[in-house]
Parts: structure tokens; C-alpha cells; sequence
């Protein structure tokens, strides 16, 4: 797995703004009914500034009822014209950022589900469903309001200078002198706020991953009698993010705080220079009384849309600190990817050979395996027997390429495994695991998992084969029964035995079963080994056990350790040749 280095924010930004290209035109659409609301601020100044110049005249008749009633005729046309733009900007212009925000998830789920077994080993889950739900949703009103509030400030900054200097130059170039001050200080507190917001994330992240992880176990907590010390545990890691959040409300406190300085700065400038103007002191040019109120009004105008910036600042940050985290991901590259040529892996009978294979995992040096050669016929049962952490699950995960090795070849009736695509090869192999995942829905939803559109008789004769179909039959609502999440409505044996059945359905030539039985009472195992010799029949089959009475059938049995494969033959060979395997055996049997 590679992770690149992680992105500026203008570099995030434009990984970002191609998400924009399937809605360019609601976003210029937006832009422009932003532009039509700015209109009506702009435009109100300079009425109270043609009303108040007529008032003030010395001849009163251009103050005539005629301009009064149209200034205002066109004002309430402005503002119905503002009215449907405002709409349109706060319904359709949220709905844009909303599907933005869905493409984007869609897009992150379906980049998660390429990445590689080693990915999921070092990452949390709990922080990537932060990523998902809570920074994609700041996203979103980044999505819709950035390039609205900067366009809508941009018009507001623009159109109030020029509009000013056609009244006074240089009382407009004094006030504006203090814009620059506010935008440097702005920048300086968004840098502090930008490093917090990064912080915040991550603590989220992992207080989601505590939340998830907590209540997952619930039942050991509940079992241990460790409640209080999850708490305390939860306490730790919540008062930290109250720590980051705190020091989030210090930072904008000082910016707000700096922004009402500022806001009184340049209405005492207006107040008092544009009194001295009115003046004409020391031959400075002189203003009305009317161009002194629009002064006021436009620099209300201006203050109004600098605090809009300022207090988008947060939801910028927010949507751009959710971006760099998306985009982390999304350049983070599988590690195991499809070779540009793949083919589909067809006709497969199921031989499997290892040749010259060493692997070791991506956290460490030592290898797990090293110069691995195997050859397992077709429809051949080899089951690995070994102390823990000889490589036993490692081989097996190999084969369906869940890891790459570091040298060598694994090779299915001849074919490189990494000339295939992996989806093509997958098909073809069939996985029991202890630790039995059932999805949460019903018992037909999980065995109709191995395969995609298969009959309400196909899902029967499935469980049928599983042997378990009987006890489907007598739960409540039969093959509609809910399971709970990760199946906690069910027993072991009956967990087991659904994904037994799914795998029928699936019916792969290879098969691997990692300690299918190793959780199980011994009339459970009795139970599912006699669904597993069904499965396992014809079938190439890989057997991992430590129970050393499941393998004895097996066609092969290889005693796998650090050093290799030490030990190969059937049950009775090994026993006769008072090895490592008969250690083992003679071992669990004094246990049993």
C-alpha cells in the first residue's frame, strides 16, 4: 500500500473542483443568482443617496412624489427578483452540494473496497466511517456556500469601490486601506485554525474508533464487569477532543474579536473623514450630506460581507480539512491491483502451486515464508497443521491474493495468479473462517451472498447441503429471519453453518477452512465437520486446524513451521514416523 505525501490546500482544492464538472451549469446558474442578490445591496445606497441629495437640495421640486414612488417600484422589483435568486441559491444550490457530497461518497466506499488486506490492517474503522459521514458533510457546505460567499464578496469589494470613487477618490482609497490589514489577519488566524481543524479530525476519528470498538465488545465489557473502566477509558480520549475544540473557540474568539476592531476602525474613519471632507477643509474635496450617508451604507454593505467571509471561516476550514482527509485516502494507491493485460481465470480445476514463494508482512522484515515450494493435485484435501505463527493462515491468504507475495509465484492449473483479475480469481475460491461474518439482514440475505440473483430454491438446496436448513425452517420467520448485527441472534453452530451454505451457493473448486471449527463445542464441531467433508467433496481444499481429529482424513497433511514445510504425509504416515506432527497429536490428545 503507498499513501502519498499529503496535499496543500490548494492542491486539495483542485483534486476537489472536478466533482464541479457534472453540475457546472447549477454552479454558474448560483453564481449568477448571487450576483442578482448583491445587486439589490449595492443598489440601495445609492437610492437613499438620490432621495437624501434631492431632500437636501435647495430647490426641494426634485423631491417630487414621481421619484419617490419609482426609486421604490424598482427597489420591490429588486428585491422579488433577489427573493426567487435567494431561493433558488439556498434549495438547488444545497441539492448540488448534497449530490457532490454522494458522488464523493460513493466514490471513497468504492476506492475502500479495492484497497488491500494491509490497508485495513494499520487503519481504524471507526476513523474511516468519520471520513465518510462527518467530514463529507462539511463537504458539502463547502461545496455549495465557497464559491458562493467568495463570488458574492468579490462582486460586494468590487462594485462598492467603484461605485464610491465615482463619488470620492480618496475617501474610498482611505477606507479601503484598511481591507488589506483585515485580510492579513485573516489569513494569519485561518493558518491556526487550519492546523486545529486537522486535529480535531483525527481525534474524532479515534473517538469514533473508542465508540465502535467499545460497544462491539460490549458483551466481554458486560462479562469482565469493566464498564467503569471503559468510561474512564472514553473519558480520556472525549475530554481530549474538548481540549481541541476549546482551543478551536480561543482561536476564533481572537479572530471575531479582531473583526469587530476592525468593523469600528472603518466606521469611525468614514465618520470622521468623511466629516472633514463634508468640510472642504484644507482644500480636500468636499462631499454632500447624501454622499456622506451612502458612504455609510456601502461601508455597512462592505463590513456586512467581510463578516460573512469571516464566519464561513469555520465551515471553509471544515469543508477544506474534509477534502485533504478524502483526498488522503483516495490517493492512497491498493497494493494489489490488476495487471493491465489480466484475464479471466475460467475452467478452473484447481491445482495450486507455490513456487519459490517468500512473503512478509509490510510492518515487518522477517519473513513468514521463505523459498515455499508446494504442488496440491486437483480436488486434492491437504490440510496444515503447525504451532501458531508458523504461516499457516499467511499460505492460505496468498492464494486469493488478500496479500502480495515478496518473490516467487503461486500458480492455479498453471497460471500465474498475477496475470488474472482478481475478482476472476476470488470466484474461484471459497473461505470458512473461524470468526464467521454474517452481514446484518436476514438468514436468506447472507447465503445469497455467494451468489449474485440465485432462487429462493437454489438458497434452499444450499442450506439443505450446509445441513442447515432444519434449524432455518424452525426460527421465527424461517429463511426471513433477521440475524442481528454480525449474526448475534444465532449460535456458533448456526452462524457456521449459514456460511457453509453460502459457500455452496458460491460453489468454488478451491476451498480454504481456517479453523472453521475451532470455536465450536465438540458436538458443534461434529456437526459442522460433516457439513464441511459435504462442502470440501471434489473440491481442492485447504484445511487449517489445530484440532488435530478434523484433519485426519486428509489426503496430505503438511506440518508447517518458521523453518518451512517440515513434515508431509498422510495421518498414519507422520504418526509412524514420530515427528513434530506426532508430537502435536500425542499432545492434543493428553488435552482431549
Amino acid at each position: 500500500m503507498k499513501m502519498k505525501n499529503k496535499k496543500s490546500g490548494a492542491g486539495a482544492l483542485k483534486k476537489f473542483l472536478p466533482y464541479y464538472k457534472k453540475y457546472r451549469g447549477t454552479m454558474i446558474f448560483d453564481l449568477f443568482c448571487a450576483a442578482l442578490t448583491t445587486v439589490c445591496e449595492l443598489v440601495l445606497p445609492m437610492i437613499v443617496r438620490r432621495i437624501t441629495g434631492a431632500a437636501s437640495s435647495e430647490n426641494l421640486s426634485e423631491l417630487t412624489l414621481e421619484l419617490i414612488l419609482g426609486t421604490g417600484a424598482l427597489y420591490i422589483l429588486l428585491r422579488i427578483i433577489d427573493t426567487a435568486a435567494n431561493y433558488f441559491m439556498t434549495s438547488t444550490g444545497h441539492i448540488m452540494g448534497t449530490r457532490i457530497e454522494t458522488d464523493m461518497r460513493r466514490d471513497l466506499f468504492s476506492h475502500l473496497q479495492k484497497l488491500s488486506f494491509s490497508y485495513y490492517d494499520n487503519t481504524k474503522v471507526g476513523t474511516l466511517m468519520s471520513r465518510m459521514t462527518a467530514d463529507l458533510f462539511d463537504v458539502t457546505e463547502f461545496a455549495h456556500h465557497c464559491p458562493e460567499e467568495f463570488f458574492i464578496a468579490g462582486i460586494k469589494i468590487i462594485g462598492s469601490f467603484i461605485l464610491l470613487c465615482t463619488i470620492n477618490v480618496p475617501l474610498t482609497l482611505i477606507v479601503f486601506s484598511v481591507i488589506p490589514v483585515i485580510l492579513i489577519v485573516s489569513v494569519v488566524f485561518r493558518l491556526k485554525m487550519r492546523a486545529n481543524f486537522r486535529e480535531s479530525r483525527k481525534q474524532i476519528g479515534e473517538l469514533n474508533s473508542q465508540i465502535e470498538d467499545s460497544l462491539l465488545g460490549i458483551r466481554v465489557t458486560k462479562s469482565f464487569a469493566r464498564e467503569s473502566e471503559e468510561a474512564q477509558k472514553f473519558d480520556t480520549g472525549n475530554c481530549e477532543y474538548l481540549r481541541i475544540k476549546a482551543e478551536r473557540y480561543r482561536i476564533m474568539g481572537a479572530f471575531h474579536s479582531s473583526t469587530r476592531l476592525f468593523d469600528g476602525i472603518m466606521y469611525i474613519v468614514v465618520v470622521i473623514v468623511g466629516a472633514i471632507f463634508m468640510m472642504g477643509l484644507g482644500g480636500l474635496p468636499a462631499i454632500t450630506p447624501a454622499d456622506y450617508v451612502a458612504y455609510l451604507m456601502f461601508v455597512t454593505t462592505l463590513l456586512t460581507s467581510i463578516r460573512r467571509i469571516v464566519e464561513f471561516a469555520e465551515q471553509f476550514q471544515l469543508g477544506l480539512s474534509g477534502i485533504e482527509r478524502f483526498n488522503e485516502i483516495m490517493e492512497t494507491e491498493p497494493e494489489i491491483k490488476d495487471a493491465p493485460n489480466a484475464t479471466d481465470l475460467c475452467n478452473v480445476a484447481g491445482k495450486v502451486e507455490f513456487c519459490d514463494v517468500s512473503f512478509h508482512y509490510e510492518t515487518e522484515q522477517r519473513n513468514v515464508l521463505t523459498h515455499l515450494d508446494l504442488c496440491v493435485k486437483a480436488g486434492e484435501n491437504v490440510a496444515l497443521v503447525g504451532p501458531s505463527g508458523g504461516g499457516k493462515t499467511t499460505l492460505c491468504s496468498l492464494i486469493p491474493r488478500f496479500y502480495e507475495i515478496s518473490s516467487g509465484k503461486i500458480l492455479i492449473d498453471g497460471t500465474d495468479i498475477k496475470s488474472v483479475t482478481m475478482r476472476s480469481l476470488r470466484e474461484c475460491i471459497g473461505v470458512v473462517a473461524q470468526d464467521v461474518y454474517l452481514f446484518s439482514g436476514s438468514v436468506k440475505d447472507n447465503i445469497a451472498y455467494g451468489k449474485i440473483g440465485a432462487t429462493d430454491q437454489e438458497i434452499e438446496e444450499a442450506a439443505r447441503l450446509a445441513g442447515a436448513h432444519d434449524f432455518i425452517a424452525d426460527l421465527p420467520n424461517g429463511y426471513d429471519t433477521y440475524v442481528g448485527e454480525r449474526g448475534v441472534k444465532l449460535s456458533g453452530v448456526q452462524k457456521q453453518r449459514i456460511s457453509i451454505a453460502r459457500l455452496f451457493l458460491k460453489n468454488p473448486p478451491i476451498l480454504i477452512l481456517d479453523e472453521a471449527t475451532s470455536a465450536l463445542d465438540n458436538e458443534s464441531e461434529r456437526l459442522v465437520q460433516k457439513s464441511l467433508e459435504a462442502l470440501a467433496k471434489g473440491r481442492t481444499t485447504f484445511t487449517i486446524a489445530h484440532r488435530l481429529t478434523t484433519v485426519r482424513n486428509a489426503d496430505r497433511i503438511l506440518v508447517l513451521t518458521e523453518n518451512g514445510i517440515e513434515e508431509s504425509g498422510t495421518h498414519t504416515e507422520l504418526l509412524q514416523k514420530g515427528g513434530i506432527y506426532s508430537e502435536l497429536y500425542q499432545l492434543y490428545a493428553e488435552i482431549e
